[in-house]
């Protein structure tokens, strides 16, 4: 695995039951199944998103939800960006693609030798820590944290190849502008990036030099 791409979603935004399908096989809710049915589980890499739905009964069913479907503001956003990026220092995760949205957040992280689902755990709690540190958590009522802003879920693919991986990495530049928001730059996701390809470049050429070597001996 080259890296891989994540899409971490806030609380109530993908239901297990959404009609586009979902990354889910269980509804843990009794009020979303009544209204909205079993799971909708699919095995895709590719992003669901624009797929043709019925929109009204995905609303429908969003009206059922324990609390609130969350919807950051730019203000958390950045936050969130903040709690990535401290995460990313302290393990050394390589964050080489990052778009934050109201209700989701992209990502294309380099390898790891920790599971993604570990990876992606560790930067929703970190993020969620600068949220509370900001005084910026969405799910803040009658001083205490109701519930997480998060999904337990979230979608992922993983990425074998050089050109797999610039295709993501451009997919996630251009999600915002598909959404018909600004570009966005983030200074230090251009660090990890350049970090991560120059240590991959060093690695493919020492792996080269110990192919030729071991032919010419």
């Amino acid at each position: 695995m080259l890296a891989f791409h994540a899409i971490i979603s806030a609380y109530g935004f993908w239901l297990p039951n959404d009609p586009r399908g979902s990354w889910s096989d269980f509804v843990g809710s009794w009020e979303l199944f009544r209204y909205g049915g079993d799971a909708t589980k699919r095995s895709t890499k590719h992003s669901l998103a624009r797929r043709p739905h019925n929109t009204r009964q995905r609303q429908a069913t969003k009206s059922y939800l324990k609390h609130p479907a969350v919807s950051f503001t730019g203000q958390q956003a950045k936050s969130i960006a903040a709690g990535f990026r401290t995460v990313a220092d302290e393990t050394g995760y390589r964050i080489l693609a990052l778009a934050m949205l109201p209700e989701h957040t992209h990502l294309v992280i380099g390898h790891s030798s920790r599971d993604p689902s570990h990876v992606i755990g560790h930067l929703k709690r970190g993020a969620t820590d600068h949220l509370i540190d900001d005084g910026l958590h969405p799910c803040f009522v009658n001083q205490r944290i109701t519930h997480s802003c998060w999904a337990k879920q979230a979608w992922k693919v993983f990425i074998d190849t050089e050109d797999q991986l610039g295709r993501a990495i451009k997919y996630v530049q251009d999600n915002p502008v598909k959404e018909g928001k600004p570009r966005q730059h983030w200074s230090f996701i251009d660090r990890y990036r350049d970090l991560y390809f120059a240590d991959h470049s060093a690695r493919q050429a020492g792996r080269l030099t110990k192919s030729v070597t071991s032919m010419t001996c």
